[in-house]
């Protein structure tokens, strides 16, 4: 894109989380851009290295959830406090987390979104900003300007976007520090997991004499870079010996805080992932917070960018994602605060582990972490309404059919479970699949249990239940309104 050229929408950040929205995007005939800081796709560090059952969900829903798969691991890891979530009788096609690390879920999703046509242009640091009613105009710091129609920041914790339209963050502020890294060490190390008074610290092997170590430091580092020398210190406070620590591959720092964007839009620019929400490492968040960011978003701002929606369809992002991180943000500080190990944490550990030793309260933190409870806020009505919806086997006049495959192209999708054709919305057939089915299987929700079998459902593109049918099409032509705009004609 040359200065004078104008896309739909500027995405910042070759992450999981732009990569996904590009993705989503393109689905809706978006014409989108993704400009990335790095010089290549090389990532620097291990980073996140897997995520949990909703997210490889939402990889179902456009079809790409067997190229994560292939490449990774499943198994149960789940856990709150040291006590392990079994969650593999949650009602899921996908009950497990799959191990893979944040290297390989950036490249089969630049293969996803390259199949889309999506430019990703590597390099290109975004400096500044401005806005207007028409769009944005991108400031790049070699002097370059680009203009979009919508811009959106997902561009990490330190977010050239979010500060440049002044979002502030709120929450629980830094009281710990961690450094992470990947060294060489001259002296063998005791290896595993430790926990003292301070927080918890371990030593890994990788390869040959190259080690991953995270230590908690006795204080809270400050906000420059870490060096090795502070990793040194901090490795001789833990283990009385810094091991001959040398080379390191990469050397990173993290607190304990978990703040969210006071906001997640002004105007025509937004944020999300990582740039819309902050916290530690703990239960692996990160990459399902910002996939899910990014698939509640993309549907929404490619309707407004088409003239499909008005504008006012984009403040259903934050309402709905911002209450939903901030549960999550909760139990990952609490966990977090529970990472000490002194007589009064170590009572408190005890007593949630007494408490998750019951079936309620065990599938409760386990359907939250899990990422399969999430439930929006479309008031009153049927359990699964604001729910994402379950991956039923359905029958229909094409052949047997998941109900996640019906979502791959990212439509609306109005699924009739009564009599053939005796539902149907002709106004939205340009934009919404309408498909006659049967499911004999029960209607399971994670926590909820089972419920009543609906006798039709609209369900948005990013697999949440917009509206319920049982036994009539009351409210139906609303919720269609609502969601994917105006009928037409």
């Amino acid at each position: 894109m040359s200065e004078g050229d104008m896309d739909d929408v500027v995405v910042v950040g070759a992450g999981p989380t732009g990569l996904m929205l590009a993705g989503e995007l393109a689905l809706a005939g978006v014409a989108v851009v993704v400009l990335e800081r790095r010089q290549t796709p090389d990532l620097v560090g291990t980073r996140a290295r897997g995520f949990h059952s909703r997210t490889i969900e939402l990889f179902d829903q456009r079809g790409i959830a067997d190229r994560f798969l292939d490449q990774g691991q499943t198994f149960q890891a789940m856990s709150f406090a040291g006590t392990p979530l079994d969650v593999a009788g949650l009602p899921s096609r996908h009950p497990y987390t799959l191990g893979l690390s944040q290297g390989h879920v950036e490249g089969i999703l630049r293969g996803w979104v390259d199949e889309l046509d999506v430019p990703i242009r590597f390099g290109v640091e975004v400096a500044g900003l401005s806005q207007d009613d028409s769009g944005v105009e991108v400031v790049l710091a070699d002097g370059a300007r680009l203009r979009a129609g919508y811009l959106v920041g997902a561009d990490g914790g330190r977010s050239v976007v979010r500060k440049a339209v002044g979002i502030r963050l709120e929450g629980a502020r830094a009281t710990r520090s961690h450094l992470i890294a990947e060294v060489e060490l001259s002296e063998e190390p005791p290896t595993g997991m430790r926990q003292d008074d301070v927080g918890i610290h371990g030593i890994n092997l990788l390869a040959g004499s190259t080690f991953g170590v995270v230590v908690t430091e006795r204080e809270l580092g400050g906000g420059a870079e870490p060096t090795l020398a502070d990793l040194s210190a901090a490795l001789t406070q833990v283990y009385g010996s810094d091991f001959g620590v040398h080379d390191p591959s990469w050397l990173s720092r993290f607190t304990d805080a978990a703040l969210q964007a006071a906001d997640y839009r002004r105007g025509r620019v937004l944020v999300a992932g990582d740039a819309a929400h902050i916290h530690p490492p703990t239960g692996g968040q990160g990459i399902g917070l910002g996939v899910q960011d990014a698939v509640n978003l993309g549907w929404k701002l490619a309707q407004v960018v088409k003239g499909a929606s008005p504008e006012a369809l984009l403040d259903s992002y934050f309402a709905e994602r911002h209450p939903a991180t901030a549960r999550v943000l909760d139990n990952v500080v609490t966990q977090a605060i529970l990472q000490r190990s002194d007589a009064r944490t170590d009572a408190v550990r005890a007593t949630f582990a007494d408490l998750l030793g019951s079936d309620r309260p065990r599938n409760q933190v386990a359907g939250l972490l899990s990422g399969l409870d999430v439930a929006y806020d479309l008031g009153e009505g049927h359990p699964l309404l604001g729910r994402r919806m379950p991956d039923l086997d359905l029958v229909t006049p094409a052949g047997p059919r998941r109900v996640y495959e019906l979502l791959h192209d990212a439509r609306p999708l109005l699924l009739n479970l009564g009599a053939p054709g005796s539902l149907a919305a002709p106004r939205w057939a340009d934009r919404v699949t309408q498909v006659d089915a049967e499911s004999s299987g029960p209607w399971v929700l994670p926590v909820v249990g089972t419920v009543a079998a609906p006798t039709a459902v609209l369900v948005r593109p990013d697999g949440h239940v917009a509206w319920v049918g049982e036994g009539s099409a009351d409210g139906l032509d609303r919720a269609l309104a609502t969601w994917c705009g105006p009928p037409a004609g």
